[in-house]
């Protein structure tokens, strides 16, 4: 039999290329060994163990389908940019931050610099041997705290039922905040399109590792990360599962009429110069309702406060009238926004 082999046995690890010929027996299982080795050595990015300073190019896959309805598609317009290549980069995770910090630049620029390098926790979903698996993934928009606490306490808990999650920070948020602080005025609403868009390039940039299962990447938002969550993910409907916590649809109403933290930010704005009707136009263009019918019901969840008196319950179920949620998708929970 091995008398017989006169064949070539190729090995492309990234850019190096071995060729073997005429193989005996011994030196078939010898070559075989070597293969091994120089693929080890010779791979750009062994991601199995991904490592800091490891850069990965990935590529933007959005591709909104047309939608018939005339408002839909003028908001989607509008939330879109030109698909292009990127690059990812690792840098070290701050203690008790995740396992890396993974980044990207923004697809909508705000002119920043900071701001526009995309930064994201990597909580590693590993095995007994804490070595990190191939596992199916989520991306994580925290709530509107600076400490971003629910966030992370989500990305940490779901990491433990094995699957990959990323805690995104938002615009001006973490790394990605400057000496100057919080934008304010008309730059808090582009900022929300700048999450939009870097919430849905996040899901092409983690398909750039091996570890995660690419078919299997779902998007969690909590309060103004379920905002933004709900209108990045009826985008192009190219999320596995969405799960949407506390939050809702109308955005101006929810201002308008809510306590605590949108009764502050209605403050904020109202000393900006922001009027009610200036208030409407500005949100209208990451309103969620305007787009929610494009998310699947069947694998779209709302979990909502009974209690709520920020985003209140009318306001959660307005999102779910618009999804299309049955009771299964829409849980009414025993709690406001803090309990």
């Amino acid at each position: 039999m091995y008398d017989r082999i006169n064949k070539t046995l190729r090995l492309e690890a990234s850019s190096c290329q071995i060729t073997f010929r005429k193989l005996g027996p011994y030196a078939l299982r010898t070559s075989m060994v070597l293969v091994a080795l120089i693929a080890q050595f010779c791979s750009a990015n062994d991601d199995r163990h991904p490592r800091i300073g490891s850069t990965y190019v990935a590529q933007d896959s959005l591709a909104p389908p047309i939608d018939s309805t005339r408002d839909a598609q003028a908001c989607i317009d509008g939330l879109c940019w030109k698909p292009s290549d990127f690059e990812v980069t690792l840098e070290e995770a701050d203690k008790g931050r995740g396992d890396l910090l993974v980044r990207f630049p923004s697809a909508m620029p705000s002119g920043n610099a900071q701001n526009d390098l995309v930064a994201m926790e990597w909580y590693q979903a590993k095995d007994a041997n804490k070595n990190p698996i191939l596992a199916p993934a989520a991306i994580i928009v925290h709530e509107s705290g600076s400490g971003m606490t629910v966030g992370r306490l989500i990305a940490a808990g779901l990491r433990k039922k094995g699957v990959h999650t990323f805690m995104i920070q938002l615009p001006y948020y973490g790394k990605r905040r400057g000496p100057e602080g919080k934008p304010t005025g008309q730059a808090v609403f582009t900022a929300m399109k700048q999450s939009i868009a870097d919430v849905r390039r996040a899901k092409d940039a983690i398909s750039a590792f091996s570890l995660v299962d690419k078919t299997r990447i779902s998007v969690q938002g909590t309060s103004l990360g379920g905002f933004v969550a709900s209108t990045t993910a009826s985008v192009d409907g190219s999320f596995h599962r969405v799960f949407i916590l506390l939050s809702g649809g109308d955005i101006h109403g929810v201002i308008a009429s809510g306590k605590k933290d949108a009764a502050k930010l209605r403050q904020e704005l109202s000393e900006a110069g922001i009027d009610s009707d200036q208030l409407r136009t500005l949100l209208s263009h990451v309103e969620p309702l305007r787009v929610a019918h494009r998310l699947d019901p069947s694998k779209t969840w709302l979990f909502s406060g009974e209690f709520d008196d920020v985003v209140p319950l009318e306001n959660a179920k307005l999102l779910a009238k618009a999804i299309g949620l049955d009771e299964e998708h829409h849980v009414i929970m025993l709690a406001d926004h803090y309990s």
